[in-house]
């Protein structure tokens, strides 16, 4: 039997998209029929509740350029965008997500790119079809982490962009627990453009990231690519000790020279508000690097498998 292989891959993380899955397979099915080299989808189910697994099951059985990967509960996007990223076979790669905001059809701006050398043409979000309140948190997010980062992570890209296979070898190299893959897709480097679009409204269903989502990937961001918030530490200390010395020199002033001691309640209670906040806002930034290490040293899998169907075969993991 011969082995498929494709030059193209699409991966492809799903949750709870059975509204928008009949479209999706649509529009790629549509784009391959334009593609000249034989292209492969790699679809993951991340613990999916509703009837997206069988839609996935049907579509992959039936075509062997579907590859359907189920994961064994929900272990979020990035994770199984990191389960699509291993199993896929071709020498170049198109991650987008499974709701159409990202379209498919960029695929041929994106591979010009990458023909002129580019390893990596990621998207750039010009335009935002979303409410007010999430555009001016992503607005804000991305341009503090672009100034905080330790490396350059570009403003307003995601995850949907295309990648060569080196590109893809060396991000799954990277074993973080917690995952920000564009910031990891930043830091292997290589030659990088980023190319404008107009990100679309959802084709069907709802938005799966809500806010507490976004906030966990936010600190994600912030706390794998960069070490400011420990400096902050360091600033807040420097800035009490200073507060501490002026309001010293002051009260030995009034007390050498006017007679006058500053006493009382009020200025016991200001003293004990100023180091007791700041004490407890170290131990929340250094017990959040903690609490990183914690969770990398148990070395758990990022992921798992409860089966797969490749070339239309199901395998159980």
């Amino acid at each position: 039997m011969m082995i498929f292989s494709p030059k193209i891959s699409f991966v492809i993380p799903v949750y709870n998209e059975e509204e928008v899955f009949d479209l999706l397979i649509k529009r790629l099915d549509a784009l391959m029929s334009k593609i000249e080299s034989p292209c492969e989808v790699v679809l993951i189910d991340d613990g999916s509740i509703d009837n997206t697994p069988v839609l996935m099951e049907n579509i992959a059985t039936k075509h062997h350029n579907y590859q359907a990967i189920f994961l064994t509960r929900n272990f979020g996007h990035q994770r199984a965008l990191s389960a699509g990223l291993e199993h896929a076979r071709g020498e170049v790669i198109m991650i987008l997500d499974g709701d159409l905001q990202d379209p498919p059809e960029l695929f041929f701006e994106f591979y010009e790119h990458i023909k002129k050398g580019y390893d990596v043409a990621y998207g750039v979000r010009k335009e935002r079809k979303e409410s007010a309140i999430k555009r001016a948190s992503y607005n804000a997010f991305y341009r503090i982490l672009n100034k905080i980062s330790n490396y350059p992570i570009p403003k307003d890209s995601g995850d949907f962009g295309m990648i060569t296979r080196r590109v893809m070898d060396n991000m799954n190299k990277m074993r973080e627990e917690s995952r920000f893959l564009r910031g990891i897709r930043s830091w292997v480097g290589y030659r990088q453009i980023g190319v404008p679009y107009e990100r679309k409204e959802r084709a069907a269903g709802v938005p799966k990231y809500s806010f507490k989502m976004l906030f966990k990937l936010a600190y994600d961001g912030i706390f794998n690519f960069s070490v400011f918030p420990i400096k902050v530490l360091t600033y807040l200390g420097v800035l009490c000790i200073s507060v501490s010395i002026i309001y010293f020199i002051l009260t030995l002033v009034k007390r050498l020279f006017y007679d006058s001691v500053p006493s009382g309640f009020t200025a016991l209670l200001f003293m004990i508000l100023l180091f007791g906040g700041v004490q407890l806002l170290s131990i929340g930034i250094i017990g959040e690097y903690v609490q990183r290490i914690f969770f990398q040293v148990k070395n758990r899998p990022l992921y798992l498998i409860s089966k797969k169907i490749i070339n239309g075969n199901k395998t159980l993991d």
